[in-house]
């Protein structure tokens, strides 16, 4: 849901009435994880997906359905061997999908100054948690998705200092547990479900709560302004990266050059790495293959918990590189995060090209995939599903 927050965000702004379809659940090859979303308007309009196609118009259908009901509804759709055209997953995969209508009253901007209310507690944290993400804030939202009937889509709202908004309505305790689960949940940036006792413990019924994270863009910092980083820029901001580009020399690294990028830094490039607050999602990529560049860079960011640290060259400068860098202390452990020679072999050779292998083994450095081809593979085509964390009193 929080993917699509910027138009739905939109859409409490102008008071519309609308119904949210969120993947809570998969098992097997579902083409969407837990927390893609698709909405439907009172009008009829639809953004965002669920199944990339498969079961779409389904989906669509529930959404109108609950905006009529105002009721929650969970829903599972899957492959079905008699029919195969029939409303499923072709692809072999289940997903089982929350529907939950958000109701609003008047627009926020109506005239003479009245504010629009929310129907109900739930639609009012629901819409803090756009306004959040829809402005770049880390929030995240926890809804139940398994549970007693009537607490179906409740939500929290969840913020990195553990301030929280709404409530589950069941024991209070339920509450606390689930701001805390939640909120190091939000620490990692991760979107999964959790399961708690209904009275916060491991004892009562079972809770499962979908936790969505909402955190600022991973950043992506890519250092010499060349060619190659042009292209990089571009792939980076497709793969939603906030992207830096960072190079020592000022008639390279100009907006002209990458008007593409978040930000452009003339600094030496160890004096800038010094400089940031870097977290585990962030990625470097090094492609000035220059030792008076790339060493003092190198010790730096090796030694950083980051997510990944490539560098440009060739096998012979990543030998000699590997050897200066040992000479400057760095231990065998530290330099084997080094991934160089750079990106995955796809015979790339222009700028565009190599972005795309750079590019390439970041996703699989990511999401645990081998780069090797999926056609007679045996290796499952989604590295990352979702799984589901209990909570351990």
């Amino acid at each position: 849901m929080l993917d699509i927050a910027d138009e739905l965000h939109r859409w409490v702004e102008q008071g519309r009435e609308f119904a949210v379809a969120t993947v809570v659940a998969t098992n097997g090859s579902a083409p969407r994880q837990p927390g893609a979303a698709l909405a439907v308007d009172g009008d009829g309009t639809a953004i965002g997906s669920v199944s990339g196609g498969c079961v779409e118009g389904a989906v669509y259908e529930l959404c109108q359905e609950a905006l009529r009901t105002g009721q929650p509804v969970l829903e599972r759709f899957g492959y079905s061997d008699e029919d195969a055209f029939a409303v499923g997953l072709t692809c072999g995969g289940i997903i089982d999908i929350l529907v939950q209508p958000i109701r609003t009253g008047a627009p926020r901007s109506a005239p003479g100054g009245a504010a629009g209310e929310w129907v109900d507690s739930t639609a009012d944290t629901l819409a803090a948690g756009l306004a959040a993400a829809a402005a770049g804030e880390a929030a995240a939202v926890a809804r139940i998705i398994e549970g007693p009937a009537e607490l179906l889509g409740r939500a929290l709202l969840v913020r990195p200092d553990g301030t929280h908004e709404g409530t589950l309505g069941g024991h209070p305790a339920l509450d606390r547990t689930a701001v805390e689960e939640t909120r190091a949940l939000l620490d990692a940036g991760r979107t999964t479900t959790i399961e708690i006792g209904e009275d916060g413990s491991q004892c009562g019924r079972p809770v499962v709560l979908l936790v969505e994270s909402s955190v600022p863009a991973p950043r992506m910092i890519v250092f010499g302004a060349i060619d190659f980083a042009s292209a990089l820029v571009r792939v980076g901001k497709f793969l939603n990266y906030h992207v830096t580009v960072c190079d020592a020399r000022p008639v390279f690294a100009t907006r002209t050059r990458f008007p593409d990028a978040d930000e452009i830094v003339v600094d030496w490039p160890h004096r800038y790495l010094d400089s940031q607050e870097l977290d585990g999602r962030t990625v470097l990529c090094v492609l000035t293959h220059d030792a008076k560049f790339d060493v003092p860079l190198l010790e730096r960011a090796l030694k950083l918990p980051v997510a990944y640290v490539g560098a440009m060259g060739s096998r012979r400068t990543h030998l000699d590189r590997l050897q200066r860098l040992r000479d400057v202390g760095l231990t065998e452990l530290e330099l084997n995060r080094l991934r160089s020679p750079i990106g995955l072999d796809l015979g790339a050779r222009t700028p565009e090209e190599t972005a795309l292998s750079i590019a390439a083994e970041i996703v699989a450095n990511r999401r645990g995939g081998t780069g090797a081809p999926l056609t007679g593979a045996h290796t499952p085509i989604h590295h990352d599903g979702a799984a589901r964390l209990q909570f351990v009193a």
